[in-house]
Parts: C-alpha cells; sequence; structure tokens
C-alpha cells in the first residue's frame, strides 16, 4: 500500500482528495517531525517507531581498498504490537 493508496481510501469517507491529502500529509508530518526531536511515536494497535544511532564502524572503500571510519547515523526502528496480527 503507498500513500495515495491511503489517500484514495480515505478520500470515500472525507468530502474530497484534497481534503484527505492534507490529512495523511499532516500525520505523516507529525510523526516525522517527533522522530527528528528524538521524540517515540507509539500508535496502540499498530505499533512503535523510535530513533537510535549506530555505532562507529570501520569500513574499507572497495574501490581503493583503503580503510575508513564509518561515522554513527541515526535510524528509525518500527516495532509491531502484540496485537497488531490478531
Amino acid at each position: 500500500m503507498t500513500k495515495n493508496d491511503i489517500i484514495a481510501v480515505l478520500s470515500k469517507t472525507l468530502s474530497s482528495k484534497k481534503e484527505a491529502c492534507a490529512i495523511v500529509n499532516k500525520v505523516f508530518e507529525e510523526i516525522s517531525n517527533s522522530l527528528k526531536n528524538g521524540n517515540k511515536v507509539v500508535i496502540t494497535g499498530f505499533g512503535s517507531f523510535n530513533v537510535f544511532e549506530t555505532k562507529i564502524k570501520k569500513g574499507r572503500n572497495p574501490k581503493t581498498g583503503e580503510n575508513l571510519i564509518i561515522a554513527p547515523i541515526k535510524k528509525v526502528r518500527f516495532k509491531q504490537s502484540k496485537d497488531f496480527f490478531r
């Protein structure tokens, strides 16, 4: 399912596709902003999203063979609710 599929389903309940698009965009924007601020997002019955930072790793450039250090980056982790498939 894509974002457009969600908008299409929601537009059947709401008055217009434009309104459904605005609502879906706002929901995703708020989730993104919350995660960017380091907060955990919990959607009861669905799951939770949280941000974690990877550790520093050793790497190698395959083209030159040069060893290098890979900097830590922030990633989002999703954990499904226990009720997800019930």
